[in-house]
């Protein structure tokens, strides 16, 4: 039995249900039937708030008693929600891909009423054996979740089906690592190249491509040694753009080693050079790494430019993403905590950096362990 409490005419009823309150709205004869509209909450306080703003949309004349929207609906109607919010527009760009390749043409015609964690599940399932990698799985279960729970909690569904379904397991892909001798045959490849100290910069300061793109001169502190990174460099909807760091973390003041340093200022001696060469052809924006005429360089040039000059080093298989990953490697192999590490690479958590380095903590452990040895035996 359910327990009812009897409320004024007009105001529905709050009653336990589940694991807490629902109301009711009658909303009277619609087509000559009965129609009513429900509410859920945790506490009976939470459905009276709801049942009360329900009341107020129907005596605005809102039509309550409209079938439930088509899923494909209700995520055009997300996105706006998304964008209005405030959500990167790199992010939405991301969610706009995996909508229109993936979540559409399976469910986009599907009512919201009618999704059941079966459907998403054989839709995921579908995915996988298309090919697709457990990440960009894990990234499709992800947005149908966070889609449904906003739905959820606009009264759209009464439950989020997606959070029944379990993605597919994670396995860790474990990439070759640069070692310090290949290191120093790119060092040696990268010498007198136009872009040598940002490659330089991505390889001992950890930054990555959009961030070091980025980059402005008032971000370099060369007196105290270190670089701020306060913006990122990134194409969406097809145009070059400025945004802030993804997260705080991302927003970070990192230390710059003194080579390093060198370079830079190497750079922004050849940069002033250039630039007076340009004359009124140059295009200010205080960018350490622009394109030839200080414009914001398009990220798929320095794609193709990396290109050339891994393979002249022989080594086609390193990504420039790899030489960030290099960087964290080389620090916790020297010595450096790992939160030292989360925090030069602007990563959000320390799992993430604990997971994505695992690799060489054996290595860290056995020097450690040789260590301790040694202070207590000698040699």
């Amino acid at each position: 039995m359910t327990e009812k409490r009897r409320r004024s005419q007009g105001e529905g009823s709050i009653f336990k249900y589940r694991d807490g309150y629902a109301a009711i709205l009658d909303l009277g004869w619609v087509q000559g039937k009965r129609t009513r509209k429900w509410v859920y909450g945790k506490t009976e306080r939470q459905v009276a708030g709801k049942l009360n703003d329900l009341r107020r949309r129907h005596e605005r004349g809102e039509n309550l008693a409209a079938g439930p929207k088509a899923f494909g609906d209700w995520l055009d109607e997300w996105m706006q929600l998304k964008e209005h919010d405030g959500t990167r527009p790199t992010t939405l760009h991301g969610y706009r891909k995996i909508i229109e390749n993936h979540v559409r043409p399976a469910l986009g015609k599907v009512k919201l009423d009618k999704l059941t964690p079966t459907l998403i599940r054989r839709l995921l399932a579908d995915k996988t054996e298309a090919g697709l990698s457990a990440t960009s799985v894990r990234h499709v279960h992800g947005l149908i979740r966070n889609a449904l729970g906003d739905a959820e909690r606009e009264e759209l569904v009464h439950r989020n089906v997606a959070k029944i379904v379990r993605p597919p397991s994670m396995h860790q892909v474990e990439r070759r690592a640069l070692t310090v001798e290949e290191a120093k045959r790119l060092l040696a490849v990268l010498k007198g190249h136009r872009l040598e100290a940002l490659y330089v910069c991505a390889l001992t300061v950890g930054l990555r491509r959009g961030e070091l793109l980025g980059l402005r001169w008032a971000d370099v502190d060369f007196d105290a040694g270190t670089l701020t990174v306060r913006q990122t460099l990134l194409r969406t909807n097809g145009r070059l753009e400025f945004s802030a760091p993804k997260t705080g973390r991302s927003r970070r003041t990192v230390p710059v080693p003194s080579p390093t340093l060198k370079l830079l200022k190497k750079h922004r001696k050849a940069q002033k050079a250039a630039r007076k060469a340009a004359g009124e052809g140059w295009q200010d924006h205080d960018l350490v790494f622009p394109a030839r005429l200080g414009t914001p360089m398009e990220p798929d040039n320095l794609d193709r430019s990396w290109h050339q000059l891994r393979a002249a080093g022989g080594l086609d298989w390193l990504r420039l993403h790899d030489l960030r990953h290099a960087c964290a490697t080389f620090l916790l192999v020297s010595g450096a905590s790992p939160r030292t590490v989360m925090k030069v690479l602007g990563h959000s958590q320390i799992g993430l950096t604990m997971n994505t380095y695992a690799h060489v903590l054996p290595e860290i452990e056995r020097t450690a362990v040789d260590d301790a040895a040694q202070r207590l035996f000698g040699a």
